[in-house]
């Protein structure tokens, strides 16, 4: 990835690193953290680097952040670490893109002393990063999978999944968590692989786009005319996957359920077009990742191993025997606002 090297920081990364730069007492004192997301885009990691940003400035901290251009861009976050790092960064904040093909990167960071801790998304292997703050993801699917199962009420399902692309964990996880909800036979939690049954009459990757999201939903009506229940990644596949059925004129008889919580995709399930969507919280990840790494760079303890920042069902008509919060709740809290 050496042909990536000169590729310039983010605009929030290079005046952050210009603030160190004229302030020579602050690059001393101040610890310097680094944010890598996935995307600049998806309303996730706005927020996740809004949360980072806040923390930062009540901690006294210097934020750089970057991230790919699309989901999947493991060059783009590669180049990112090396600016941070060649920036005097001591703590790295990642949400992988590729949960494998960055783990050598994370490993010549962690050599020369840095702290790598992964946010939401976990690396593969996990113990290639020194902590995880994240959502439980496959609790997160299975959550949905039972809201789409008492609303089924019985009737066989015939279901879409509009997933996030192969191989990542937090896709399998969410799908297959789904899938144990539902009551079909499912992966592991532990499983990278996409499970599959009869009941899915149509599988497509998403990327977590709105527009991948309702290109996927219009090719799979082609397969599957019949669908009564589409699984999504996330909150903009969802709005994607609800536009095409929209257009189709079936946006009345498919239930559609999802993932995130965010602050749209929550006024989303009190307008109809999502029937429910499981909560996290990125707020919360950022916070307590910018946290760790001001505890580090004072007294060199470093946070280990997975912690849970929790997940909530939301849904605007609930169902017997499935917990869920309200949606006005879920409009205080969403993105993990106080």
């Amino acid at each position: 990835m050496s042909c990536f090297r000169s590729a310039p920081l983010t605009t929030l990364a290079v005046a952050a690193w210009l603030s160190l730069a004229a302030s020579p007492s602050l690059a001393e004192d101040a610890p310097v953290i680094g944010l890598i997301t996935k995307t600049e885009t998806n309303p996730f990691f706005v927020k996740m680097k809004e949360g980072a940003a806040e923390a930062a400035k009540a901690k006294g901290a210097k934020l750089l952040t970057g991230a790919g251009k699309a989901d999947g861009d493991n060059a783009g976050q590669v180049t990112a670490m090396e600016n941070m790092l060649a920036a005097g960064a001591k703590t790295i904040l990642i949400v992988p893109s590729d949960s494998k093909a960055i783990v050598p990167s994370i490993k010549k960071a962690r050599d020369k002393g840095v702290l790598v801790i992964a946010l939401d998304s976990p690396t593969d292997p996990t113990d290639a990063v020194d902590a995880l703050f994240a959502t439980n993801n496959y609790r997160a699917g299975e959550l949905i999978g039972q809201y789409a199962k008492a609303a089924l009420a019985g009737k066989p399902p015939v279901v879409v999944t509009l997933d996030l692309f192969p191989g990542h964990p937090v896709g399998a996880q969410r799908h297959n968590g789904f899938m144990k909800g539902l009551g079909l036979a499912a992966p592991e939690a532990k499983s990278n692989e996409l499970g599959k049954g009869p009941e899915i009459a149509c599988m497509a990757d998403s990327y977590g786009d709105q527009a991948k999201g309702q290109t996927a939903m219009e090719n799979c009506l082609q397969k599957a005319p019949g669908v009564n229940l589409v699984y999504t990644i996330n909150e903009p596949a969802a709005a994607g996957a609800y536009n095409a059925l929209k257009k189709a004129g079936k946006e009345k008889g498919v239930i559609i359920v999802s993932v995130d919580g965010g602050c749209q995709g929550v006024k989303d399930v009190g307008a109809g077009k999502i029937a429910a969507t499981s909560q996290q919280y990125p707020l919360t990840m950022a916070s307590m990742g910018v946290e760790a790494g001001v505890d580090f760079a004072k007294t060199g303890k470093k946070p280990s191993g997975y912690t849970d920042t929790g997940v909530v069902l939301i849904a605007a008509s609930p169902q017997a025997g499935v917990k869920s919060m309200a949606v006005d709740k879920g409009l205080e809290l969403c993105w993990g606002k106080k």
